[in-house]
């Protein structure tokens, strides 16, 4: 059985300093146990399935793995699965919008008058401060005191996040965190740029991996929308702004936060695909 599938570079505006994200085009007799094997195999961060609806508003559905489980959603893989589809010849039913299903439900997606892809930042699942336990346990694995922490929240729209504010920029990039920790951990940093600088605040996002790894990731829409929500919220930020991140690691992540007239905010970003053909499933 062979199936169409592209890795797609998300969220840079040079070639292979993104995020990249396989998506493979599959059909409901897929199963989650094969996906997941899947997934693994090809060792990114996360890895696409797009599959036939199951709602009447949506143009795709996507079922989204990482190396250790599914996701209800992610922002790099939504809006690499989004460019993927429309480079397969997807036609949305909207001319203004696209409708992703996914396991947090349905998202939207439009594209600027660049050509750039984003979606609406979905709701929170869970906000509010981190508790003194958490803010400890979060502090030692980044190796830092708690008193160098500005702010911290609960930033979770689906895989977990907890915030943390930095007083700039060169404390985020100046963080040498625990290389492994034994029990889940999902923690995203940000601190402010000057106001001279390209971008408004760079991002580091660091999780725990199936084996108890520390891992980083070079971009990560899903923080960036939860970010935005609780700076935006808050008064620290105001949209729209640019968002850095992937440079500790030599990548360039360029993050586009939009406020539309609702205050619905959009996150954003460019995508190309690097790669595509077929996989062999059997």
């Amino acid at each position: 059985m062979t199936t169409p599938f592209q890795i797609v570079d998300v969220f840079s505006p040079r070639a292979f300093a993104g995020n990249p994200v396989a998506v493979v085009f599959a059909d409901a007799s897929l199963g989650t146990d094969t996906m997941q094997r899947i997934t693994r195999w090809l060792n990114l961060s996360e890895t696409c399935f797009v599959l036939p609806t199951t709602e009447p508003k949506a143009d795709y559905r996507v079922r989204i793995f990482t190396l250790e489980r599914e996701l209800p959603f992610a922002g790099h893989p939504t809006l690499g699965t989004a460019h993927a589809w429309l480079r397969a010849g997807g036609v949305p039913q909207s001319e203004d919008e696209i409708v992703q299903e996914c396991g947090a439900g349905l998202v939207r997606l439009r594209r600027s008058p660049q050509g750039r892809l984003s979606f609406a930042a979905p709701p929170l699942e869970r906000s509010g401060p981190l508790d003194p336990t958490k803010l400890a346990e979060i502090a030692g694995v980044l190796g830092i005191v708690q008193d160098a922490i500005v702010d911290a929240a609960w930033c979770d729209n689906g895989p977990g996040w907890a915030g943390i504010l930095l007083p700039s920029a060169e404390d985020v990039l100046a963080l040498k965190p625990a290389s492994a920790h034994p029990t889940r951990i999902d923690i995203g940093v940000v601190g402010p740029y000057t106001a001279d600088e390209l971008a408004a605040v760079e991002l580091r996002e660091f999780f725990s991996d199936h084996t108890g790894a520390l891992r980083e990731d070079p971009v990560t829409g899903s923080l960036n929308a939860s970010i935005a929500q609780w700076l935006v919220g808050s008064g620290r930020l105001e949209a729209p702004y640019l968002a850095s991140q992937g440079t500790a690691l030599g990548c360039e992540g360029r993050i586009h936060i939009e406020a539309d007239a609702t205050e619905q905010l959009w996150v954003g970003g460019e995508t190309h695909t690097r790669f595509e053909g077929e996989t062999h499933l059997a």
